[in-house]
């Protein structure tokens, strides 16, 4: 733009757009700085405390004194922690520490900025994809991709999974309570296929992801749990054959993602009873963009750009994308054979569907 472009320029517009954006500006510059309180466990040592002074603080968690005063300002100015100048001491309310504190709670933040941390780390890769139009697999993403993305759906699985979702579905928390056989496809660490074990003992499961290393550390958490003898974690792609007479099959916030949706699901087709259930969890997304332009669509479609659609284009796949909707999900299940499909649940950020034959 020449400097005649900016004469319609509105100051209220311009201002409005600047606040906006030093927002966004001051979020990702203290991104780092929850990393640092999760890592050196000065989350944990507030919560424990009470309140505290940056002195006392660098003193339980063996820390420089200097760096968590400055820490806690910045935690302060965010309103992550609460200060309180009459005696300079600084308080981790208990509904924070769930979030910042807590790796068991249902609101656990850290595998989000875990996830963060990766896609910094893997900037050229998206240059050179953006530029030359390539894919790029899941696999070959740094690796706190895999670990975070496994610790951000952790919570969201505890809190809905075995609570809503599974209820939600006809008659299938009845038969995994009597005894079912279980595929969960794209189980990455396992994580869902755990949760269900454990809360359905009667019933065995099988995790099926393409991603060996996830896999492994998906059987660790296996046994771990004690749960090996009904669970167990295979390396296969979804678009492979699986073992069949499966009574429930689960798709958890992955279809979007591949590079042959249809076929995946024609396998799960095959591999399903008659009287079976396909329970596809997908990210909240509306089927038009504009209704999509709210601050989920805003985190999810920044997490489609870098990591959902290149791994579909990786794979000559349709790029669904992580806001693909309801309409091009029922599409895929149709084409893949399924005559019935429903929104069963959702949340404010998934969309939980029930697939039969």
């Amino acid at each position: 733009m020449d400097s005649n472009s900016y004469s319609s320029i509105s100051e209220k517009k311009l201002e409005e757009f600047m606040q906006k954006a030093f927002a966004d500006i001051s979020s990702s510059m203290s991104a780092m700085l929850v990393i640092l309180g999760e890592k050196l466990g000065l989350y944990k040592a507030m919560a424990k405390s009470g309140p505290i002074t940056s002195s006392e603080l660098a003193s339980r968690t063996n820390t420089y004194e200097r760096y968590v005063r400055e820490w806690l300002a910045n935690q302060a100015a965010s309103g992550y922690v609460i200060y309180d100048p009459k005696n300079g001491k600084y308080f981790l309310p208990p509904e924070h520490a769930m979030a910042l504190a807590d790796d068991n709670s249902t609101v656990y933040l850290h595998g989000a900025y875990q996830v963060m941390r990766s896609i910094f780390k893997d900037e050229d890769k998206f240059i050179d994809m953006f530029k030359t139009g390539k894919g790029l697999r899941w696999s070959e993403h740094h690796n706190d991709l895999f670990e975070g993305t496994a610790s951000f759906f952790k919570p969201n699985y505890i809190s809905n999974l075995t609570k809503s979702w599974i209820p939600s579905l006809d008659g299938v928390k009845e038969k995994l309570e009597k005894g079912a056989k279980v595929a969960d496809i794209g189980c990455g660490y396992g994580i869902s296929t755990i949760i269900m074990a454990k809360e359905f003992p009667n019933s065995i499961f099988f995790g099926f992801d393409n991603h060996l290393p996830s896999i492994e550390k998906a059987k660790q958490q296996a046994l771990l749990g004690g749960l090996e003898g009904r669970v167990k974690f295979m390396t296969n792609s979804a678009n492979e054959s699986l073992e069949e007479d499966f009574d429930f099959i689960t798709f958890f916030d992955c279809l979007h993602d591949m590079g042959d949706p249809v076929g995946a699901m024609k396998q799960a087709w095959k591999s399903l009873k008659s009287d079976g259930t396909c329970m596809i969890v997908e990210p909240m997304a509306n089927d038009k963009l504009e209704d999509n332009l709210n601050l989920i669509g805003k985190t999810f479609f920044a997490a489609s750009t870098l990591v959902c659609v290149p791994n579909s284009v990786a794979d000559h796949g349709p790029a669904l994308g992580a806001q693909a909707g309801e309409i091009k999900i029922r599409d895929i299940i149709k084409s893949a054979g399924f005559t019935r499909f429903r929104r069963s649940a959702q949340t404010p950020f998934n969309i939980i569907y029930e697939v039969k034959k």
